[in-house]
């Protein structure tokens, strides 16, 4: 018997769904679990236990595939659409013939001021599966982290509604004790490279298996609202998040853990807007270093 689910989005959209991939494996522990997302997010499927068997490629993050790799399982028992409310997603995992389908839009109505974890533990509990959503946990990497006791700093984020300035970063670089890391994602090098050229901090931009190993040996991390801080989350490492067009409600860490703090002004705007929201900008170093404090 076979479990198929598809969550083809990003890193924190990943680490999100964790309580939601492990409620599915207690509830169906003799099934091939299978997960359909990115292959470049395989080293954080390892760290989550038993949760997922096997990872299927769907080529990229936050664009679906016209349709699913021929690896995808066909006449799956069940699939489970952990990707967004459909339709479209929800027909991918049709064209699989699963025996039973869980999805938005058959158990369940989207609700747009949920929190993401608790969305779609609300789904399974609606088709009768128990979850828990403050299970977020993950195992740290095998092996010495590298820049131990670190303060990391991640600028980036999807888009540049998220981003908040380079100068303010290197501000709050310049600021904390040494070591300091400045980490890049894909496409996020010259940006990195730019705060540390104004503080003098280092440079690390590895895979994302690196980038879990660096935050589990970090000091802290600081940085906005982005995957890298639901990876801080997920290994329990102390973390000042910087929101600015989404409330943290919808997106940030758990509220009983008070080594996770945001700074938020208030602002609810377009999370994927092409110029710095302003609440984010109503953020200032000192926020963020009153906030280590």
């Amino acid at each position: 018997m076979t479990l198929v689910v598809l969550r083809a989005l990003g890193l924190g959209d990943l680490l999100t769904g964790v309580p939601a991939l492990r409620a599915l494996a207690r509830a169906f522990p003799d099934h091939e679990r299978v997960l359909l997302a990115p292959a470049a997010l395989r080293p954080l499927v390892a760290l989550m236990g038993d949760a997922v068997h096997d990872v299927i490629d769907t080529a990229g993050a936050r664009r679906l595939p016209d349709r699913l790799s021929e690896r995808a399982p066909r006449h799956a028992d069940l699939a489970v659409n952990l990707h967004g409310r459909g339709p479209r997603s929800t027909d991918l995992l049709r064209d699989l013939g699963p025996r039973r389908l869980i999805a938005f839009g058959i158990q369940a109505r989207w609700d747009d001021d949920e929190h993401e974890t608790a969305r779609w533990c609300r789904l399974l509990g609606l088709a009768g599966i128990s979850c828990d959503p403050d299970d977020l946990d993950i195992a740290a990497p095998a092996g010495p982290p590298p820049h131990p006791g670190a303060t990391v700093i991640h600028p980036g984020a999807a888009a540049p509604a998220r981003r908040w300035p380079a100068e303010r970063w290197a501000a709050v670089a310049r600021a904390v004790p040494a070591p300091v890391v400045v980490t890049a994602g894909p496409g996020e090098e010259r940006l990195a490279r730019a705060v540390a050229a104004e503080s003098g901090a280092k440079v690390f931009a590895g895979h994302v298996g690196a980038l879990a190993a660096l935050v589990a040996g970090a000091r802290r991390v600081l940085c906005a609202d982005t995957g890298v801080a639901h990876l801080a989350t997920a290994l329990g490492t102390p973390s000042v998040v910087l929101f600015g067009p989404t409330p943290p409600a919808r997106w940030g860490p758990p509220a009983d853990r008070p080594r996770h703090r945001v700074l938020w002004a208030g602002h609810v705007g377009d999370p994927n807007g092409d110029a710095t929201d302003p609440g984010l900008l109503a953020l200032q170093p000192r926020h963020v270093l009153e906030a280590i404090a």
